[in-house]
């Protein structure tokens, strides 16, 4: 069932031809990635979708059941709500009451520990995780993600994609992360050049399907090409007759002339010069953390090798940024030290870039003020020929700062970086906001690049290109370390889980077979067996009313993370010993009937 029809949209900005009479119809069930480079339309369009902004034409219609929900990429709240008042902004107290378990169980997902911390107070990051809880809550048949994996960690990212392939409504979004992309959505569309090119598949198999669509249309304008050659050597000879005939061709090739030609997509090029690593390079010594008085992490050393490939991953505030900014210098550790190779020069691509002094700055003084000319491994080129490899056109570079869009922004930040040529790259979650074409070639020149780089991502695709050693920071504890990318990680963490586990499964299945093999034999109870049966519906009975009193204060309970944490533990811990109560009881009674026929008998 069709539940939004957008027909012949097209949008133009500041003289740039954003969606050129694009159309789309979408469907209930539909899950939908939109992808593209930055600044190629995409958010306008979601916001277009959405009724947020005008179209300068087109139609979109939908039914009047259809609601939408909507993620904005950067949400904002000028109220003085607290988190859960404001996720239940607008909605009636019987929503509240209905919706509170799930309201508090999200907002716990998202890593919010005390549901009254006040809105004015939080990060730009808490603001989109909250906002994500907002939008997950209101009931709608659309729901529209832009950059919903942004400020998440990976665990948080996990939970969503997981949240996301159960949900029945249909699911239009921007997202940057491929494995998202390939486990959420059933359908691609690209924004291209005012285009819009739509794939009925998850994002690997759109990557098959694009290179084919491109294939037949290259192979398409050849042969225009040889039409179009043979029709202008006639059109040239000039023909005598008059007739029907003629007139067809000359019509035709005037269509030839018209024609759309296909264009190759502009590629960015990163091939800067980075500088001479010496062999001292950046060594930490028993380096340790506190924040609010609570310890990050415990002493930490490590020698970073020339050509480390390092990923640091774990819980948002676990120190992950803070460990990052302690190397670059920014910031002091608490104890320990941080010796650093004369040799060394850090590029620090952080989370939080500030471009408020530079906004009435063309993009392209930008980049002079670090060098008019830039040294690569082809030569030296000008400024404004690298940016043209960045994908910033001769238009876009003499455009202020502040009229780009903010992945541009990012792109230009990064540029500014790598123009300074590092040997040692530090990189902040480097995967926000940049598009999937700027990571992979990003991901190709990290694999080159000849020093060492260190990144925070939440991005597990990007861990997986890029590094070959996996730190963990985790609630304080030391700091572990892992060989290989995110996938060997999470492979390790999860033998090591099921090795402590695997003991137990085989010796309770060994007790399954003895049990099964001596049931024919037992006639009656023992001493032990025969107290356990007469308590043990007792016992079931106490089990099940105190899960219904949990249940009840799950509801009820709006103190914070911890407690709520608890109490699902104990949930979870109090359903398995029900589960096992409940195998017993069934043995148990079977016994008891066997003995009463045998007494019978």
């Amino acid at each position: 069932m069709i539940i939004l029809s957008a027909e012949k949209i097209s949008k133009t900005y500041t003289d740039k031809k954003l969606l050129n009479e694009v159309s789309i119809f979408l469907n209930d069930g539909d899950k939908i990635g939109i992808i593209g480079v930055n600044g190629a339309g995409k958010s306008t369009f979601l916001k277009i979708i959405a009724g947020v902004e005008t179209a300068d034409s087109g139609v979109i219609s939908k039914p009047a059941t259809t609601k939408i929900s909507i993620l904005p990429q950067t949400p904002v709240y000028e109220n003085n709500l607290n988190i859960l008042e404001q996720v239940f902004e607008g909605a009636s107290s019987e929503t509240r009451e209905a919706m509170d378990y799930e309201a508090k169980n999200i907002l716990t997902r998202l890593g919010f520990r005390d549901f009254t911390l006040s809105v004015k107070g939080l990060s730009g990051g808490e603001r989109k995780r909250l906002a994500i809880a907002s939008a997950l809550l209101i009931p709608c048949e659309l729901l529209i993600l832009d950059e919903p994996t942004n400020h998440l960690d990976s665990e948080m990212v996990v939970w969503l994609e997981s949240y996301l392939k159960r949900y029945s409504g249909a699911i239009l979004m921007i997202t940057h992360d491929r494995y998202f992309l390939d486990n959420v959505s059933n359908r691609i569309i690209e924004i291209e050049n005012g285009n819009l090119f739509s794939y009925p598949s998850n994002y690997s198999n759109y990557l098959l399907a694009k290179a084919e669509r491109e294939e037949m249309e290259f192979a398409t304008e050849r042969k225009n090409q040889s039409l179009y050659r043979r029709e202008l050597e006639w059109i040239k000879r000039g023909a005598r007759a008059r007739g029907t005939k003629s007139k067809y061709r000359i019509e035709a090739f005037e269509k030839l002339e018209e024609r759309d030609i296909p264009t190759q997509a502009s590629s960015i090029e990163m091939n800067l010069m980075s500088s001479r690593l010496g062999k001292k390079t950046i060594e930490l010594i028993n380096v340790t953390k506190s924040y609010n008085e609570k310890p990050l992490f415990k002493p930490f050393s490590y020698m970073v090798l020339r050509d480390a490939r390092i990923g640091i991953i774990g819980r948002n505030g676990s120190g992950k940024s803070t460990l990052l900014k302690i190397i670059a210098g920014l910031i002091n550790p608490d104890s320990g030290t941080v010796d650093v190779g004369e040799t060394v020069k850090i590029g620090f691509f952080s989370q939080e870039y500030d471009l408020s002094k530079w906004l009435n700055v063309r993009a392209i003084d930008y980049i002079r003020e670090v060098s008019g000319q830039i040294v690569t491994s082809e030569g030296t080129i000008s400024a404004s020929q690298l940016m043209e490899r960045f994908l910033f056109s001769p238009a876009l570079q003499y455009n202020t700062i502040n009229r780009l869009s903010g992945g541009e922004q990012r792109r230009l930040f990064l540029l500014r970086i790598l123009m300074e040529a590092p040997n040692v790259l530090l990189l902040d979650e480097p995967t926000n906001d940049l598009d999937i074409k700027t990571l992979s070639v990003l991901e190709d020149y990290l694999e080159n690049f000849g020093g060492a780089v260190i990144v925070v991502s939440h991005d597990r695709y990007f861990l997986d290109k890029v590094v070959d050693t996996v730190f963990e920071i985790c609630d304080g504890e030391e700091i572990s370390g892992y060989v290989g990318g995110y996938s060997d990680y999470i492979e390790k963490i999860t033998a090591n889980k099921s090795t402590n586990t695997s003991a137990k499964q085989d010796n309770y299945k060994a007790e399954k077979k003895t049990e099964a093999r001596e049931k024919p034999k037992q006639l009656k109870f023992t001493f032990k067996e025969k107290a356990e049966f007469d308590s043990i519906d007792k016992e079931i009975a106490d089990l099940e009313e105190k899960l219904k009193s949990l249940e009840t204060q799950m509801l009820q309970d709006s103190s914070n993370y911890e407690g709520l944490t608890l109490i699902i533990a104990e949930k979870d811990m109090l359903s398995a010993l029900l589960s096992e109560k409940m195998e017993r009881w069934i043995y148990l009674t079977e016994l008891a009937e066997k003995i009463e026929n045998k007494s019978v008998e």
